[in-house]
C-alpha cells in the first residue's frame, strides 16, 4: 500500500476534499466507507446512523457532512458541566451535539488532522456564537491537550483510520481524567480482510482497510489501562457497510461498533 507517511497524506487529502466540496455545496469526495457516494443524501444518511431528526435541528448546516458509522452521542450518556473531547471531528457536528447535553457550564473540544476541517468547524462556530466550545488543528496519536482534563471522550468512524491505533487509546487514556469514559463507534475487522481490500488506499480513507480485529481492539484497550470494555456491533452494520461499497461484500469481514470502555 505504500509506506505510512503516504498513507497519511492520501486521508488528508481525501478529508480535505470533503471539507472544500462540502463548503462549496457538493458531494462527497470519495467512493466507499464512512465518507461514501450516498451522502449527498445527508439527511438520510444520518437517520441511518442512529441520529434523529431532532438532532438535526438547531446544528449549523455544514457541520453535518453525513459521515461515520453510528452515533456516539446515543451512548455517552453526557451530563451538564462534563467536558468532552471529539477525535477526528470534522465540521463539528458531533460537537455541537455534545455541547447541547453539557449546556453552557460544559465544555467541548474538537481535534482534527486536516486544516480544511479546523476552518470549516470554526466557521460554523463562528457562525453559532457558542464561546463553550473549540476546535484543534492536531492528530489523535499526539492530542494536543492536557493530562486529565477530559471526562469524555467522542469519536466517530475515525480511529480506523489510524495507522498507530494503540498509540491513539494511550493518549486517549492520558488525556481522561480518573474515572472518565470512553465512548466511540468505529469499523472493525471481523475477519481476515483480503488482500486487496488491505492494499486499496481508497479503502484505507473509505474506513475499511485499516479496521483492526475486534480482540486486538479489546487487548489494545485493557493493555493501556482502561477497564470495563465493552464492545456491541450495530443492529443495521450490514445495511451501513453494504451501501459503502455495494457488491463488494465488505460487511462480510468489517462491522460497525460501539466501543465503551473507563479509565480507572
Amino acid at each position: 500500500m505504500g509506506n505510512n507517511e503516504e498513507i497519511r497524506e492520501h486521508i488528508r487529502k481525501n478529508y480535505a476534499n470533503i471539507a472544500i466540496k462540502g463548503v462549496k455545496g457538493g458531494d462527497c469526495a470519495c467512493g466507499s466507507g464512512c465518507c461514501n457516494d450516498n451522502a449527498m443524501d445527508i439527511k438520510g444518511n444520518t437517520i441511518n446512523l442512529g441520529y434523529s431528526e431532532e438532532d438535526l435541528l438547531g446544528v449549523p448546516i455544514e457541520a453535518n457532512m453525513g459521515l461515520g458509522c453510528g452515533n456516539p452521542i446515543a451512548i455517552a450518556a453526557l451530563k451538564e458541566v462534563e467536558t468532552v473531547l471529539d477525535l477526528g471531528s470534522g465540521g463539528g457536528f458531533d460537537c455541537f451535539l455534545a455541547r447541547r447535553q453539557v449546556g453552557e457550564m460544559g465544555y467541548v473540544i474538537g481535534v482534527d488532522m486536516t486544516p480544511e476541517m479546523i476552518k470549516l468547524s470554526r466557521n460554523n462556530l463562528r457562525k453559532s456564537g457558542y464561546t463553550n466550545m473549540e476546535f484543534r488543528l492536531g492528530e489523535i496519536e499526539n492530542l494536543p491537550v492536557a493530562d486529565a482534563s477530559i471526562d469524555v471522550i467522542i469519536s466517530n468512524c475515525v480511529i480506523n483510520l489510524s495507522l498507530e491505533k494503540e498509540k491513539v487509546f494511550k493518549e486517549a487514556y492520558r488525556v481522561l481524567k480518573s474515572g472518565g469514559r470512553l465512548s466511540i463507534s468505529d469499523v472493525v475487522a471481523t475477519a481476515e480482510l483480503p488482500h486487496h481490500v488491505k492494499d486499496d488506499l481508497s479503502m484505507m480513507a473509505g474506513c475499511i482497510a485499516g479496521a483492526e480485529y475486534i480482540e486486538n481492539i479489546r487487548g489494545m484497550l485493557l493493555s493501556v489501562g482502561f477497564s470495563n470494555v465493552e464492545m456491541i456491533p450495530k443492529d443495521n452494520s450490514r445495511e451501513i457497510l453494504k451501501s459503502w461499497a455495494p457488491g463488494k461484500n465488505i460487511e462480510e469481514f468489517v462491522a460497525s461498533y460501539i466501543i465503551e470502555a473507563k479509565k480507572k
